[in-house]
Protein backbone atom coordinates (compact mmCIF):
# COMPACT_ATOMS: atom_id res chain seq x y z
CA UNK A 1 0.00 0.00 0.00
CA UNK A 2 1.18 3.54 -0.79
CA UNK A 3 2.27 5.47 2.28
CA UNK A 4 -0.29 8.18 3.10
CA UNK A 5 0.87 11.76 3.46
CA UNK A 6 0.76 13.81 6.63
CA UNK A 7 -0.35 17.40 6.37
CA UNK A 8 2.68 19.38 7.55
CA UNK A 9 2.95 21.89 4.66
CA UNK A 10 1.21 22.82 1.44
CA UNK A 11 0.65 19.61 -0.52
CA UNK A 12 0.34 19.24 -4.28
CA UNK A 13 -1.90 16.90 -6.29
CA UNK A 14 -1.21 17.09 -10.05
CA UNK A 15 -4.22 16.15 -12.17
CA UNK A 16 -3.53 13.41 -14.69
CA UNK A 17 -6.12 15.05 -16.95
CA UNK A 18 -3.27 17.23 -18.23
CA UNK A 19 -0.79 14.39 -18.70
CA UNK A 20 0.14 12.93 -22.08
CA UNK A 21 -2.12 9.86 -22.29
CA UNK A 22 0.14 8.30 -24.91
CA UNK A 23 2.77 8.03 -22.17
CA UNK A 24 0.63 8.25 -19.05
CA UNK A 25 2.64 5.79 -16.98
CA UNK A 26 5.90 7.59 -17.76
CA UNK A 27 4.39 10.99 -16.94
CA UNK A 28 2.98 9.73 -13.64
CA UNK A 29 6.27 8.13 -12.61
CA UNK A 30 8.09 11.33 -13.51
CA UNK A 31 5.97 13.63 -11.33
CA UNK A 32 5.94 11.12 -8.47
CA UNK A 33 9.74 11.14 -8.55
CA UNK A 34 9.73 14.94 -8.36
CA UNK A 35 8.05 15.23 -4.96
CA UNK A 36 4.28 15.40 -5.43
CA UNK A 37 2.00 14.34 -2.58
CA UNK A 38 -1.12 12.99 -4.31
CA UNK A 39 -2.18 12.03 -7.81
CA UNK A 40 -5.45 13.78 -8.66
CA UNK A 41 -7.81 11.60 -10.70
CA UNK A 42 -10.44 13.68 -12.52
CA UNK A 43 -13.39 11.52 -13.58
CA UNK A 44 -16.06 13.15 -15.79
CA UNK A 45 -19.28 11.57 -17.05
CA UNK A 46 -20.50 14.02 -19.72
CA UNK A 47 -23.67 14.59 -17.68
CA UNK A 48 -22.74 16.45 -14.49
CA UNK A 49 -20.05 18.21 -16.50
CA UNK A 50 -20.01 18.71 -20.30
CA UNK A 51 -16.98 16.51 -20.89
CA UNK A 52 -15.94 12.85 -20.60
CA UNK A 53 -12.54 11.81 -19.26
CA UNK A 54 -11.97 8.18 -18.26
CA UNK A 55 -13.14 5.47 -15.87
CA UNK A 56 -11.59 3.29 -13.17
CA UNK A 57 -9.61 1.11 -15.61
CA UNK A 58 -7.29 4.01 -16.48
CA UNK A 59 -6.74 4.80 -12.80
CA UNK A 60 -6.09 1.15 -11.94
CA UNK A 61 -3.55 0.91 -14.76
CA UNK A 62 -1.36 3.21 -12.66
CA UNK A 63 -1.31 0.84 -9.67
CA UNK A 64 2.29 -0.17 -9.21
CA UNK A 65 3.51 2.96 -11.03
CA UNK A 66 2.19 5.71 -8.77
CA UNK A 67 4.10 5.99 -5.51
CA UNK A 68 1.72 8.51 -3.95
CA UNK A 69 -1.95 8.06 -2.95
CA UNK A 70 -4.86 8.69 -5.31
CA UNK A 71 -7.06 11.73 -4.75
CA UNK A 72 -10.12 10.73 -6.80
CA UNK A 73 -12.48 13.52 -7.92
CA UNK A 74 -15.78 12.16 -9.25
CA UNK A 75 -17.51 14.77 -11.39
CA UNK A 76 -20.44 12.47 -12.07
CA UNK A 77 -24.17 12.35 -11.36
CA UNK A 78 -25.10 10.17 -8.39
CA UNK A 79 -21.53 9.03 -7.70
CA UNK A 80 -22.69 6.55 -5.05
CA UNK A 81 -23.26 4.18 -7.99
CA UNK A 82 -19.56 4.09 -8.88
CA UNK A 83 -17.47 4.69 -5.77
CA UNK A 84 -16.63 1.01 -5.19
CA UNK A 85 -14.95 0.85 -8.62
CA UNK A 86 -12.43 3.51 -7.58
CA UNK A 87 -11.28 1.87 -4.36
CA UNK A 88 -7.75 0.44 -4.55
CA UNK A 89 -4.87 0.18 -2.11
CA UNK A 90 -3.71 3.51 -3.56
CA UNK A 91 -7.00 5.36 -2.99
CA UNK A 92 -6.94 7.74 -0.03
CA UNK A 93 -9.75 10.17 -0.93
CA UNK A 94 -12.88 9.86 -3.02
CA UNK A 95 -14.41 13.29 -3.56
CA UNK A 96 -17.97 13.77 -4.78
CA UNK A 97 -19.85 16.94 -5.65
CA UNK A 98 -22.45 18.28 -3.28
CA UNK A 99 -24.47 19.34 -6.31
CA UNK A 100 -24.42 15.82 -7.84
CA UNK A 101 -25.74 13.82 -4.86
CA UNK A 102 -29.40 13.26 -4.02
CA UNK A 103 -28.33 12.09 -0.57
CA UNK A 104 -24.87 13.43 0.23
CA UNK A 105 -24.76 11.95 3.73
CA UNK A 106 -25.53 8.45 2.45
CA UNK A 107 -22.81 8.84 -0.17
CA UNK A 108 -20.26 9.87 2.46
CA UNK A 109 -21.26 6.95 4.65
CA UNK A 110 -20.82 4.57 1.71
CA UNK A 111 -17.31 5.91 1.07
CA UNK A 112 -16.31 5.50 4.70
CA UNK A 113 -17.73 1.97 4.76
CA UNK A 114 -15.31 1.09 1.96
CA UNK A 115 -12.39 2.23 4.12
CA UNK A 116 -11.67 5.40 2.15
CA UNK A 117 -11.59 9.03 3.25
CA UNK A 118 -14.43 11.28 2.14
CA UNK A 119 -14.16 14.41 0.07
CA UNK A 120 -16.85 16.88 -0.98
CA UNK A 121 -16.44 19.46 -3.71
CA UNK A 122 -18.46 22.60 -4.36
CA UNK A 123 -18.71 24.51 -7.64
CA UNK A 124 -17.89 28.24 -7.90
CA UNK A 125 -21.55 29.23 -7.61
CA UNK A 126 -22.31 27.12 -4.53
CA UNK A 127 -22.55 28.72 -1.10
CA UNK A 128 -20.01 27.23 1.35
CA UNK A 129 -22.62 26.99 4.11
CA UNK A 130 -24.30 24.08 2.30
CA UNK A 131 -21.86 21.66 3.95
CA UNK A 132 -22.25 22.92 7.52
CA UNK A 133 -24.41 20.03 8.73
CA UNK A 134 -22.00 17.39 7.42
CA UNK A 135 -18.59 18.85 8.18
CA UNK A 136 -18.00 16.19 10.85
CA UNK A 137 -18.29 13.47 8.17
CA UNK A 138 -15.93 15.10 5.66
CA UNK A 139 -12.20 14.42 5.47
CA UNK A 140 -11.46 16.82 2.61
CA UNK A 141 -13.28 19.83 1.14
CA UNK A 142 -12.46 20.66 -2.46
CA UNK A 143 -13.22 24.24 -3.44
CA UNK A 144 -13.43 24.59 -7.22
CA UNK A 145 -11.72 27.75 -8.47
CA UNK A 146 -12.93 27.10 -12.04
CA UNK A 147 -16.07 25.56 -13.43
CA UNK A 148 -15.56 21.79 -13.33
CA UNK A 149 -15.26 19.92 -16.59
CA UNK A 150 -12.26 21.33 -18.43
CA UNK A 151 -8.58 21.86 -17.73
CA UNK A 152 -6.61 25.03 -18.40
CA UNK A 153 -9.18 27.56 -17.15
CA UNK A 154 -8.40 30.88 -15.47
CA UNK A 155 -8.42 31.00 -11.65
CA UNK A 156 -11.57 32.52 -10.10
CA UNK A 157 -10.72 34.56 -7.01
CA UNK A 158 -14.21 34.18 -5.50
CA UNK A 159 -12.86 30.87 -4.23
CA UNK A 160 -10.63 32.63 -1.71
CA UNK A 161 -13.33 33.61 0.84
CA UNK A 162 -14.72 30.06 0.65
CA UNK A 163 -11.34 28.61 1.49
CA UNK A 164 -11.04 30.97 4.45
CA UNK A 165 -14.58 30.11 5.53
CA UNK A 166 -13.75 26.42 5.77
CA UNK A 167 -10.46 27.18 7.51
CA UNK A 168 -12.28 29.22 10.16
CA UNK A 169 -15.03 26.61 10.54
CA UNK A 170 -12.44 23.89 11.05
CA UNK A 171 -10.82 25.84 13.85
CA UNK A 172 -14.16 26.84 15.39
CA UNK A 173 -15.45 23.26 15.47
CA UNK A 174 -12.17 21.51 16.24
CA UNK A 175 -12.31 19.43 13.07
CA UNK A 176 -9.45 18.04 10.99
CA UNK A 177 -10.55 17.97 7.34
CA UNK A 178 -8.14 19.11 4.67
CA UNK A 179 -8.97 22.04 2.39
CA UNK A 180 -8.15 21.58 -1.27
CA UNK A 181 -8.48 23.91 -4.26
CA UNK A 182 -8.63 23.03 -7.94
CA UNK A 183 -8.45 25.21 -11.03
CA UNK A 184 -6.10 27.70 -12.64
CA UNK A 185 -3.36 27.49 -10.03
CA UNK A 186 0.37 27.63 -10.73
CA UNK A 187 3.50 28.83 -8.97
CA UNK A 188 2.50 32.37 -10.04
CA UNK A 189 -0.62 32.51 -7.83
CA UNK A 190 -0.33 29.60 -5.37
CA UNK A 191 0.47 32.03 -2.55
CA UNK A 192 -3.07 33.46 -2.79
CA UNK A 193 -4.75 30.17 -1.92
CA UNK A 194 -2.10 29.21 0.62
CA UNK A 195 -2.64 32.46 2.51
CA UNK A 196 -6.41 31.85 2.43
CA UNK A 197 -5.91 28.53 4.22
CA UNK A 198 -5.49 25.79 1.62
CA UNK A 199 -3.73 22.54 2.51
CA UNK A 200 -3.73 20.79 -0.89
CA UNK A 201 -3.35 22.40 -4.31
CA UNK A 202 -4.50 20.62 -7.46
CA UNK A 203 -2.47 21.59 -10.52
CA UNK A 204 -2.77 20.01 -13.93
CA UNK A 205 -1.41 21.99 -16.86
CA UNK A 206 0.91 23.95 -14.57
CA UNK A 207 2.82 20.78 -13.65
CA UNK A 208 2.49 18.38 -16.57
CA UNK A 209 3.13 21.03 -19.22
CA UNK A 210 5.84 22.92 -17.34
CA UNK A 211 9.27 23.16 -19.02
CA UNK A 212 10.77 22.42 -15.59
CA UNK A 213 8.37 20.27 -13.59
CA UNK A 214 10.55 20.16 -10.50
CA UNK A 215 10.78 23.95 -10.31
CA UNK A 216 7.02 24.33 -10.82
CA UNK A 217 6.21 21.77 -8.12
CA UNK A 218 8.54 23.49 -5.67
CA UNK A 219 7.08 26.88 -6.61
CA UNK A 220 3.51 25.75 -5.99
CA UNK A 221 4.46 24.19 -2.67
CA UNK A 222 6.33 27.33 -1.63
CA UNK A 223 9.71 25.62 -1.41
CA UNK A 224 12.62 27.98 -1.99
Amino acid sequence: MVEMKKNCKTLIAPSILSADFARLGEDVKDVCDRGIDYLHIDVMDGAFVPNISFGPAVMKSLNGIATVPYDVHLMVEEPIRYIKEFVTDNTEFITVHQEACKDLEATLDAIHELGVKTGVSIKPGTNPEVLNNLLHKIDLILVMSVEPGFGGQKFMDNSLPKISYYRDKREELGLHYLIEVDGGISSANADLVTEAGVDVIVAGSAVFKAPDRSAEIKGIKGIA
